[in-house]
């Protein structure tokens, strides 16, 4: 039978770190003031807390987004998304993108590889941003002003944003492994992370916002013969290059451990 048709989880890879923002972060949330003086841009909290935090699906889907770009793969209009996928079972096998981040169902794919975490405000940029002097609580509003190039109308706007230096964490992403080329794989998920920190995340990035970088960064393995220990895999990585120049040897321990034979 075909590997591409078998339905067995060989282990995870779980990455961990912190996201830290570099500069204000937008991501943008539902449900704007109308009242004089509110804001109409907000970014997206938890409800229960009323924290900004960084949803999984922004993270991964912009991560996704950047690596389709980088790698310059065709792209299709699918339920109102275009986006890249696969329109058989050759493609699929070919195609890091459409096994890691995933594709409309079909019979002849495996489950996305990648699960991303929504990611909290550390505690320490809790309390930080709680006895700051921001402008509501945990967030900045940053004014913008639009000029009209015909008439030299000023047309103000806000944006809320989460003020630069906060951290984001524990992040987690989980990435699981069905086939042996799945190893060489994880090495486009480290690419996509690496795009991101050269880009943006969020909204209004090209004006300055959305700047974020990843650290402290941990992998763990989970194998399918000793699921219930997790194992670590090298060691501590301050930033995401010290991870990225390991990343050979990285892969090397997860073949070891998960395909040995």
């Amino acid at each position: 039978m075909n590997d591409h048709k078998k339905l067995q989880l060989e282990g995870r890879v779980f990455i961990t770190g912190i996201i830290v923002a570099k500069s204000g972060l937008h991501i943008g949330g539902s449900g704007g003031s109308f009242s004089i003086g509110g804001n109409d841009n907000p970014v997206i909290v938890n409800p229960m807390n009323g924290e900004p935090y960084i949803p999984g699906s922004s993270l991964r889907g912009k991560m996704r987004s950047l690596t389709e770009k980088y790698m310059g793969v065709k792209l299709v209009r699918h339920a109102n998304i275009t986006m890249h996928t696969a329109e058989n079972e050759e493609d699929y096998k070919e195609s890091p993108i459409a096994n890691i981040y995933g594709v409309p169902a079909q019979d002849f794919n495996l489950p996305s590889r990648l699960i991303v975490r929504d990611v909290m405000l550390t505690s320490a940029s809790r309390e930080q941003l709680l006895k700051a002097r921001t402008d509501l609580p945990f967030t900045e509003v940053k004014t913008e002003v639009s000029i009209d190039r015909i008439t030299s109308q000023a047309n103000p706007r806000s944006l809320e944003r989460v003020p630069a230096g906060a951290e984001f964490g524990p992040m987690e992403m989980v990435y699981n492994l069905y086939i042996r080329q799945d190893v060489d794989w994880f090495s486009v998920l480290v690419d996509g992370m690496t795009l991101l920190e050269d880009d943006y995340l969020g909204g209004s990035g090209s004006r300055g916002s959305g700047k974020v970088a990843f650290k402290d960064l941990t992998i763990t393995i989970k194998p399918k013969n000793d699921y219930r220990n997790p194992q670590p895999v090298q060691g501590n990585y301050d930033t995401l290059r010290d991870f990225s120049n390991d990343l050979e040897n990285i892969l090397k321990e997860i073949k070891q451990r998960l395909f040995q034979s």
